[in-house]
């Protein structure tokens, strides 16, 4: 895969060196990456036409969203049946094709696993809910009223009680999310059975791995107690009873032995609300359970802190925030676990819409956000569209999202509780996942070249000027940027397996930071505001004749790197001597 192999450029007595270390993940949002048939809807077919041009970016990993058969209550992570594919994606025929097709690329496939819940179509569901005797009863979890009313006071992360009643039985049924995606019960061993059998049925198959849909969910207390009342509404955020919770490392401990260990795979759990200190021991290399977690402090940098999700609120984040956060990462799990590095996903915003300049610096911010998201130990991954710089939207009307929670959340705070349908939209077009999930702009014909229909969303009306053909044609884009740096990653050990260093910690405008592995040093510069700031360079860092590794400005070579002046959202990474 890379120059890595080579053992005498590693210091093996710290460093474990693996595959997935050195990998890069690209995303896929199936519904909106290719149309092939015309009938506005991405599919497998469409992601096989496009796999050279993955192969020409240089990515190793293609993490696949979920394209099991579903109802689409939530746009497939609502799952009626784990070994099928959707009608609209294709067939378990295409799915092998595709991935027969990656492995030729030397492309590896991870799927997506969501085993917190399933759909109320599922036929385990269905089952449960005939009887309270139901073999499959105890596959999800049932509770009788409490006081006349929901059994708990627990409010969906997606708006409205946590809780559905269901006549058949009179008892009412958890669910995390939509009142579709049925909470599984793990505290039952033959859930667990099965869901272990379909695990092994995906490996046998010959994926490569799974990124695991709000692994840390999977444990409930007990007894599922009540919720402190923090706020006027009838329904109260329940998490601490429902992430972390306390047979969270029994299980998955249970799933590595019987599963995961016995393949050579990549593993990484989505799990909101986890600390440094969770994350050591989750991905511990001797002690933990899987390789990577999703962690999401970063991701919460611009939310209101009375808001119980950050989708919906807005707050100004600060450079100084972000660099704690990524900071502590870093540092807490080195030589201990492995951290994953995202700026965006199809669950958030647009990262240089959010963290970058989209209008003026659109292209200079991206390139830095990319040399950033790069630069960090960890495994990179990008999400489609971020390598060439796409944007958040701002549809006009409500009528125009797709989204279940984005219309959850107008209809609740606009029609149910009167509130200003104005500001309710300007959290949306800041915050919305229809933000991520508008077609990929492959070009700028009609619907961005996505398809030759009707798509199923809007595509971006910046399309014309924002798209893949566009950027593959200038050598000075986005799309190149990001070539450049996929290939530095591949060919300098210290960007993947050095130690990192904060320096400047409290410059208001500069992150900036070291990598140190062995002999070699890296220095990166990165500039996040439209602003000149002034970069010293530190005594303990001075150097006779440093190299520039890459930047996202024409440099001076023969200025001296002591003092720099930065251009906004300048970035610049250095070999130094």
């Amino acid at each position: 895969m890379s120059s890595l192999s080579h053992q005498e450029e590693v210091n093996d007595m710290q460093i474990q060196k693996t595959w997935w270390k050195e990998s890069v993940v690209y995303q896929i949002y199936p519904r909106s990456f290719y149309d092939s048939n015309g009938d506005g809807i991405g599919d497998l077919r469409g992601i096989i036409q496009k796999l050279d041009y993955l192969t020409d970016l240089g990515v190793d990993v293609i993490w696949l969203c979920p394209v099991y058969r579903s109802p689409n209550d939530d746009n497939g992570y609502d799952i009626s049946d784990y070994q099928d594919i959707m009608p609209e994606f294709g067939t378990l025929a295409d799915w092998e094709e595709l991935l027969a097709q990656m492995h030729q690329r030397g492309i590896k496939l991870i799927m997506d696993l969501v085993v917190n819940h399933t759909s109320d179509e599922h036929p385990w569901f269905v089952e449960s809910r005939k009887s309270k005797d139901n073999p499959y009863r105890d596959y999800y979890i049932w509770r009788s009223r409490k006081d006349g009313r929901e059994p708990n006071n627990w409010a969906s992360l997606f708006g409205g009680s946590a809780w559905q009643y269901d006549e058949a039985t009179d008892e009412y049924y958890l669910h995390l999310f939509t009142k579709k995606q049925v909470d599984l019960n793990w505290e039952n061993p033959k859930l667990r059975a099965d869901i272990y059998a379909m695990m092994r049925w995906w490996l046998d198959k010959g994926i490569d791995g799974f990124r695991m849909d709000v692994i840390n969910m999977i444990s409930k207390a007990p007894d599922l107690p009540d919720a402190p009342t923090v706020t006027g509404d009838r329904y109260q955020y329940g998490g601490q009873y429902f992430i972390n919770g306390p047979r969270l490392r029994e299980f998955l401990a249970e799933m590595k032995r019987e599963v995961l260990s016995k393949y050579d795979i990549v593993t990484v759990g989505e799990m909101p609300m986890v600390t440094t200190e969770h994350g050591i021991a989750i991905t511990h290399a001797e002690t933990g359970h899987l390789n990577m977690v999703f962690q999401f402090e970063h991701m919460n940098i611009d939310e209101d802190p009375s808001a119980a999700l950050s989708r919906r609120s807005i707050w100004p984040w600060q450079l100084r925030d972000l660099k704690r956060i990524m900071t502590q990462w870093q540092n807490d799990l080195a030589d201990k676990g492995w951290n994953s590095q995202y700026l965006s996903n199809h669950d958030m915003p647009r990262a240089v819409s959010r963290f970058g300049d989209d209008g003026q610096y659109r292209v200079e911010s991206a390139k830095l956000l990319a040399t950033f998201l790069h630069m960090l130990q960890g495994t990179p991954y990008i999400y489609q569209g971020e390598e060439i710089g796409m944007t958040n939207v701002k549809f006009p009307s409500i009528e125009d999202y797709r989204d279940v929670e984005t219309r959850n959340f107008y209809r609740e705070f606009v029609e149910e509780n009167h509130g200003n349908p104005e500001a309710v939209m300007q959290i949306i077009h800041a915050k919305s996942r229809d933000n991520a999930r508008t077609p990929l702009q492959w070009n700028a014909s009609e619907q961005a070249g996505f398809t030759s229909g009707t798509p199923w969303i809007q595509v971006n009306p910046n399309y014309t000027t924002i798209n893949v053909e566009r950027d593959r044609a200038d050598s000075n884009s986005i799309f190149a940027y990001y070539q450049e740096l996929i290939r530095l990653r591949k060919t300098n050990p210290v960007i993947i397996y050095g130690k990192y260093h904060l320096i400047l910690d409290d410059d208001p405008a500069i992150y900036a930071f070291t990598r140190t592995l062995d002999r070699d040093r890296l220095l990166v510069i990165l500039n996040f505001t439209k602003t000149n700031p002034v970069f010293v360079l530190p005594d303990h860092l001075s150097t006779t004749d440093p190299v520039l590794l890459i930047a996202n400005y024409p440099v001076d070579a023969t200025k001296e790197l002591q003092k720099i002046t930065l251009q906004p959202f300048e970035a610049r990474v250095y070999r130094l001597s």
